[in-house]
């Protein structure tokens, strides 16, 4: 039976909600896929937002399986995470990936992009309009860790690499995509900690001050 992630799911586009397995509260540095378990929900939860995942049934790998699926979406985050950190210039200690080298970073995500070949066809019924399925030359799983890694391809080689933004709230390690002028946070929880926490500095700069006049 799966659990439920812990992962904060934020409607981010796919590879930044992989990015985002690695969280935080006050208890500190959190990894939402520490265990096949947990591999396995965060799978799950994300898997109706990929056409490949569709039928896909997870609970039912076997242990070895999972067990090496997780290891390889671990490694694909941790290198998500260091690109992440480059495209940003991401000052936060927290959270750092334990892949430091960016040639590293990226020979993993093409590995992934890489793990299988996949290809597109139509379905068109009668009265319906015509879709994509995607189609994948391993089992559904490993495909669609190769599918969050071209994802990756395209979000850090194409437009959305600006927007791409690392959430400096206090203790957050999290990224998102700048989709509005205004968003400054990756969540209103953060915006909120972030006015409080520049609301106590500002007051405890007053103070300071008026102590010394």
């Amino acid at each position: 039976m799966l659990v439920d992630t812990s992962a904060p799911l934020l409607g981010e586009p796919v590879p930044v909600e992989l990015v985002n397995t690695v969280w935080a509260d006050r208890d500190g540095v959190h990894d939402a896929l520490e265990t096949p378990a947990e591999a396995a929900a965060w799978l799950a939860a994300i898997a109706q937002r990929s056409d490949l995942a569709t039928g896909v049934d997870v609970s039912a790998m076997s242990a070895a399986d999972l067990e090496r699926l997780t290891v390889r979406l671990r490694r694909l985050r941790d290198a998500l995470r260091r690109l992440a950190a480059q495209a940003t210039d991401d000052p936060r200690p927290n959270g750092r990936s334990p892949i430091t080298g960016l040639e590293a970073a990226v020979t993993e995500v093409n590995r992934a992009a890489a793990e299988t070949p996949r290809w597109s066809t139509l379905n068109w019924s009668p009265g319906a309009d015509p879709s994509r399925m995607w189609r994948a030359g391993k089992a559904a799983p490993y495909a669609l860790l190769s599918e969050i890694a071209e994802s990756a391809v395209e979000l850090f080689a194409g437009v959305q690499r600006p927007r791409l933004r690392a959430c400096l709230a206090p203790g957050c390690v999290l990224y998102f995509i700048k989709g509005h002028p205004r968003r400054e946070w990756c969540s209103a929880g953060c915006g909120n900690r972030a006015r409080v926490a520049r609301h106590y500095r500002r007051h405890h700069a007053v103070s300071e001050g008026t102590q010394q006049g």
